[in-house]
Parts: C-alpha cells; structure tokens; sequence
C-alpha cells in the first residue's frame, strides 16, 4: 500500500454534513457560508473570517484589500507555493523576495527589513509547515515602515504563536488559509480570510462576489427599488458553496484532534531519527507550536534524489517542498532571473518532506522510519 506525504481524513460525520447540506434549500449562497465564517472565526480568535473558493482566492482577495496596485512592492519567501507571489503579482504589484531563516526555514526578519524600499506596501510571511513565523518582529518591523501584513497560513490550522492561534491577527492586518484535501482539514477545496478590521472584511466579501452589493448604505443610486444592486469594482466569483461549507463546519470540530495526532507523530519522528548523522531534524522556536502540516528533513546534499527514488520504490510518498518560487520558468521570464536568496536556495537542494497526517498508523510511522534509516546508513 501507497503511503502518501499527506492525506484528507473524512468521517461519516462529515458525510453526514454534506448530505444535509445538499437536501436543504440552498445549496449556495445560502446561511451555510455565514455560519461556517463564524464558527471559523471563533475558532482562531478573530473578528471577522471570509469564506473563499481557494486558498489562492484568499491571498488575492487578501492583496485586493490593502490595494496592491502597479509600482507596489510586497515582500515575501520564496520558499513556499507560488500562490504567495502569484497573489501579489495578480494585483500588478511587484513581489520581493527576502530571505529565509536557516533553522526555522520561515522569512528571516532581517532580511525583510534589508529589503524594503519606498515602494514596499506589504510583508506576507508563509508559517512554513505549520511553524509560525516571528510574528512580533515582523510586525514592528512593518508598523515602523507604515506597512500591511498579510499572513499566510495555508500550512498553519491550529498553529499557535505566543499563546495565539494563528488567524487571530494579533500581529497581521489579514491571515488567509487554505482548505485544500492536502491540508490539515479541508472543503474540497476552498480558503478563508480571517481580520479584525471591518474596512477589509467588507472589501473582501464584495471582492469574492464580483464586488456588487445590494446593502443600502453602500449604493450610489439610492432611488431604485428593492431589487437594486451595483458592481461598484471588479471583483471575481470566489464564493464558495454551502455544501463545502458544511464539510468545512464538520471538519472544524475535529481540528484540534488532527493537530494533537500531528503533534504525536513528529514526536515519534524526533526520537526515532534524533541519532541520524546524515539528516537534519525540524527546529522548533521558542514561542511557537507548530501544527504540523508537513515533516521536513533535511538529507546531506547530493543523497537527496538517491533516497526520494528509493523511498517512492518502496512505496513511501515523499515530497520536495519546495522549490525557490522566483526558480519557476514564468518568473524568470518576467523579472526575477537574477534573484538570489541564497539560504532558500541551500535548503532547497537538501530538503524533504516525509509522510504526515492524521490517520497515519504507528506502523506506517515506523516503516517510514526503518525504511529512511536504512538508506540513510547505506549512505554513510
């Protein structure tokens, strides 16, 4: 059997969720949406909380908000999903590219610092398998410089940083998530924006819906009937359904066991392989409780293609994450061939991440385990 890097989990009490979703009346744009935003936003401690049909739709909708236009700069890591600088480069901002910590692998605060210009109207720091980044500094750093901070934590349900759970924006203007089956919890697919500002709480929601409204203080012609309403923006279709909703819902009632499971099986991990010479475990900062999305070694450099073919022969999927966003063929053809941050690059060439998710048997752990220690001894 097939052991994958990541793997949904869904229970008969999620099916059940979804059944009564589809049999009620709407099945969109119905209560569904509503309801799961505020159980979400409870959740993580924060105001107000935006549903979206992606996590890639949240980091957009997220630029949107705090007006990244043409000539901004935001500052970011290269060292996750390109949906991070995609987001930006949507908006015709100008993604930076800042450097990485080399324990933490999050966006070294330092380097945002070094990097920003008068241009720079937003930082978005990535919390990086579920390990939050250095929140405090990061906001005094853009607090001091007059800018916006946008977290992304597509990787961080249920992460916690200095007794905060990551979405409560004690550090950030936005946070956005992703609810993408490869995450922690999941609606299919699907994302949420969680802030403690209005102003973009409600930019965000007109954004998602083609950016109309029908709400009677925010119209222009106020003459019309009941039936009025205007497109005052240019906004998208990223609602996402009541149905999925509804997954999200039931899914969320269980965060908190997926994460203490997750916890589990990196504890396993670092005992197991904390006598390995040729591997580099996760460092956990101070501060910080990691929810675990993705277990990362690192493998001494030039046995990493060697033990990835070996260990997906034996059936264990394990992953490359990832590579150095600006790498990618479109954006060194549009501006970025010349850009270096040479730590992401390092851990790139040495990093891989080894099956993690909740539903994973002590047993599996454990071939993983025997199955890594015995190509890594091959290695020495």
């Amino acid at each position: 059997m097939f052991i994958p890097y990541a793997k949904h989990y869904i229970d008969q009490d999620d099916i059940d969720a979804v059944v009564k979703a589809l049999q009620a009346d709407h099945i969109a744009a119905g209560p569904g949406m509503e309801e799961f935003e505020k159980d979400f936003a409870e959740y993580v401690g924060a105001k107000y909380a935006v549903a979206l049909s992606s996590g890639t739709a949240a980091l957009h909708a997220c630029c949107y908000a705090v007006q990244i236009q043409g000539g901004d700069e935001v500052i970011t890591t290269p060292m996750t999903f390109v949906s991070t600088a995609s987001s930006i480069l949507f908006c015709k901002g100008t993604a930076v590219f800042a450097d990485i910590d080399g324990k933490t692998y999050n966006i070294d605060p330092a380097d945002i610092e070094r990097k920003i210009s008068s241009n720079t109207k937003a930082v978005i720091p990535v919390h990086y398998t579920g390990q939050p980044c250095e929140m405090e500094r990061i906001f005094e750093i853009a607090k001091k410089y007059g800018l916006y901070v946008i977290e992304d934590a597509a990787h961080a349900h249920g992460a916690e940083y200095n007794g905060s759970r990551i979405g409560s924006c004690r550090y950030s203007d936005l946070t956005a998530f992703s609810f993408h089956p490869s995450k922690i919890m999941t609606t299919c697919e699907g994302g949420m924006v969680t802030t403690n500002s209005e102003e973009l709480y409600q930019r965000i929601r007109m954004f998602r819906a083609y950016c109309s409204t029908r709400e009677p203080k925010l119209l222009t012609d106020k003459e019309e009937g009941p039936w009025h309403y205007e497109v005052q923006g240019l906004g998208y279709n990223y609602r996402l359904s009541d149905v999925m909703c509804a997954l999200g819902k039931s899914q969320l009632k269980k965060l908190d066991s997926f994460v203490a499971y997750r916890r589990k099986i990196a504890q396993r991990y670092d005992q197991q392989l904390q006598d390995l010479k040729n591997i580099i475990l996760p460092y956990q900062a101070a501060g910080c409780n990691s929810s675990w999305h993705l277990y990362v070694i690192r493998v001494e450099h030039g046995h990493r293609r060697e033990i990835y073919t070996k260990m997906r022969e034996k059936n264990i999927g394990v992953d490359v994450h990832y590579l150095p966003a600006y790498k990618h063929p479109y954006f060194q053809e549009n501006g970025y061939r010349n850009v270096c941050c040479p730590v992401a690059e390092a851990l790139y060439d040495e990093v891989l991440s080894i099956p993690i998710y909740y539903g994973l048997t002590e047993g599996q752990q454990d071939y993983v385990v025997e199955t890594l220690r015995e190509l890594i001894k091959g290695n020495r």
